[in-house]
């Protein structure tokens, strides 16, 4: 036996110290060789199966342990990271700026207290470095599953989804989650951006995941501690998922935010994009809200006085569909006293602005001074808006969507929305991020709508019956325009506003919608809509209709398309109509021989702004439309 014993160490003695023969087995030491061999095995088969449950997991992170001297990577953690960096769109190409990164660090005056830090889409030698700034908490490093290439920006925001689900229920492609690491507790997330410039850095589906993941994961946060979330970019951060009211410091291309949990989690209920409605299509109206005076209606009017007349009705509407929010409406200095004095009538609070000039706009086009709606991100005395064009009715209380983030509001073309109505959260710095980039960012259609659809690339669909569009398209079928017509005249409502397109109604005589007249105007023509406008204005107290009489200048324009229609001989004949407006025989103007302008009737469009002298304002009560 101690012979045997004796060859055994021997063999030990080899294996260790001779490099050029460590597996010769003499025949003498099979018996040992044998035992050694299964213990291999045994090593072998641990760490195969380590190695696969790392690489299968669903999304996998490696807790360190980092001591003050640091720590060095695992085989396993650069494995990882480098099968991930083969997908580019996830590869972001800033520079990490380590000063900044040690300022904003440095600012955390609990990072005594932290437990622990998540490190997502750094690589290996920025996670080494991470470990110099806080090297006394542990480090999570997070290796997120990738979005499928098959799922684009247009799958998240389609330009049309089945929202009474006629034909299917629409629903969103499943976005890959992190794994929430029970241990230690997360104080700092830190997370590096994708910001491909050459492109549509804005709709990037990579950029897009990485910080609803970051967000979820702060979400998961339990207990009062704060959650503070560090975002390296070098473009600004989708604006309302982390706010700027909760950006605690920036540094360059360093953001370190504090978002508040319960409203992070709140939208995080929501649908990852577009795809499906945020809101359903039945919604409960008699919503209750304790912020209710923290809240409100506004529209704006700027340059011209054409829309007074639908704002009123537009305040009429809300008053008679049970709202009781504050009504707040932006004018410039082209508003006159005398058009003032009717819109507090209405209810409206009036707040003077100046005008926001579209730097991309020409001279004296309509949407020259467009940008003014920016103004409303600074009614901070209010939490939430809902921005209204003055040219619609709210026929159903939409009070309910106060309840909904910014920006929620219907689709529009592509992977757009329209800004007709929609949720707004004033900011001052949100509206300094909307003029910062204003001589960068170019709009789509040179407006208001397109520009902040650059801004706010993440937003929620709420039903187009909240926003429903008086036009029937070319294409459209007979079923389908009579389905639209049945819903326009509809009693009790179906709609909950209806927007007016093409000429307004009470720009027109009420016998008839004079887009008939027009003939690339007929698609928005719709007699029982026309109608259902009347009736809200006959319901406004009398001492504000006079606000929607007719201007000299524009009865000779609605005359002049009349004959037109007449001489090409429309079908439709609705210029054959006899005129019953008694508004047609009102003059509130100096001339009011509107015939004599049809003999030089010229180029200029009933659009023109220049009007006859505009009488002293008669007396006006100041009581509020009444709620109906």
């Amino acid at each position: 036996m101690s012979d045997d014993a004796g060859k055994r160490k021997s063999f030990r003695s080899r294996v260790f110290k001779d490099s050029v023969k460590p597996f010769y087995i003499s025949s003498q030491d099979r018996n040992s060789s044998c035992k050694l061999s299964t213990s291999l095995v045994l090593v072998t088969i641990i760490i195969l199966g380590t190695l696969f449950t790392f690489l299968h997991s669903p999304a996998v992170y490696n807790t360190d342990h980092i001591s003050k001297e640091g720590s060095r990577t695992t085989f396993v953690e650069s494995w990882i990271r480098d099968a991930s960096a083969l997908d580019q769109r996830y590869i972001s190409h800033v520079d990490v700026n380590w000063d900044h990164i040690s300022e904003v660090i440095e600012k955390l005056t609990d990072q005594n207290e932290y437990q622990g830090i998540a490190l997502l889409n750094f690589n290996g030698s920025e996670i080494e470095q991470w470990s110099q700034f806080i090297p006394e908490i542990e480090h999570v490093i997070l290796n997120l599953d990738h979005v499928s290439n098959n799922i684009t920006w247009e799958s998240l925001y389609p330009e049309w989804i089945d929202e009474e689900e006629e034909f299917e229920v629409p629903t969103c492609p499943k976005v890959p989650k992190l794994q929430v690491p029970g241990k230690p507790r997360l104080d700092l997330i830190a997370v590096k951006l994708p910001c491909n410039k050459s492109g549509d850095w804005s709709r990037d589906v990579a950029r897009l995941h990485l910080q609803l993941s970051a967000a979820r994961l702060a979400a998961t946060a339990r207990g009062y501690h704060p959650v503070r979330v560090l975002l390296v970019t070098d473009c600004f951060p989708t604006p309302n998922l982390f706010t700027c009211k909760e950006l605690l410091v920036r540094e360059g291309d360093v953001w370190l935010y504090e978002p508040n949990l319960n409203m992070l989690r709140e939208k995080l209920q929501l649908p990852v994009g577009s795809c499906e409605l945020a809101v359903p299509l039945k919604a409960k109206e008699n919503w209750y809200s304790a912020n209710a005076r923290r809240e409100a209606y506004a529209t704006i009017l700027h340059s011209a006085h054409l829309y007074v007349c639908g704002a009123i009705a537009a305040a009429q509407s809300i008053r008679m569909a049970g709202s009781m929010r504050d009504l707040v409406i932006l004018v410039d200095d082209t508003i006159s006293e005398y058009h003032r004095g009717g819109l507090e009538a209405a209810g409206w609070k009036i707040r003077t602005i100046q005008r926001i000039r579209n730097p991309k706009a020409e001279r004296d086009a309509y949407n020259e001074w467009n940008y003014s709606k920016f103004r409303l991100w600074q009614l901070t005395d209010y939490d939430k808006i809902i921005f209204i064009d003055a040219d619609l009715l709210i026929l159903r209380n939409i009070d309910f969507l106060f309840e909904m983030p910014e920006i929620s509001a219907t689709g529009n073309n592509g992977s757009l929305f329209n800004s007709g109505v929609m949720v707004v959260e004033p900011s001052n710095c949100t509206f300094q991020l909307l003029m910062d980039h204003v001589d960068e960012i170019e709009s789509y259609n040179g407006g208001d709508q397109g520009y902040l659809n650059e801004i706010f690339t993440r937003w929620h669909r709420i039903p187009k019956h909240m926003n429903f569009l008086k036009h029937f398209w070319e294409g459209d079928e007979e079923e389908k325009k009579e389905r639209k017509t049945l819903l326009f005249g509809a009693d009790p409502p179906v709609l909950y506003v209806l927007h007016y397109l093409g000429l307004k109604p009470w720009l027109c005589f009420r016998d008839y919608d004079c887009n008939w007249n027009v003939d690339i105007l007929q698609e928005f023509a719709s007699d029982v809509a026309h109608k259902k406008w009347w009736k809200v204005h006959d319901a406004m107290p009398e001492n504000v209709q006079k606000y929607c009489l007719l201007r000299s200048k524009q009865k000779a324009a609605l005359e002049w398309d009349r004959r037109q229609a007449e001489k090409g001989n429309y079908t439709d004949g609705h210029w054959k109509i006899k005129i019953k407006d008694p508004r047609l025989e009102t003059c509130f103007e100096d001339f009011c021989f509107w015939e004599s302008m049809l003999w030089h009737w010229g180029e200029t469009n009933w659009t023109d702004n220049a009007t006859a002298a505009v009488p002293p304002p008669p007396a006006i009560s100041t009581a509020s439309l009444s709620s109906l």
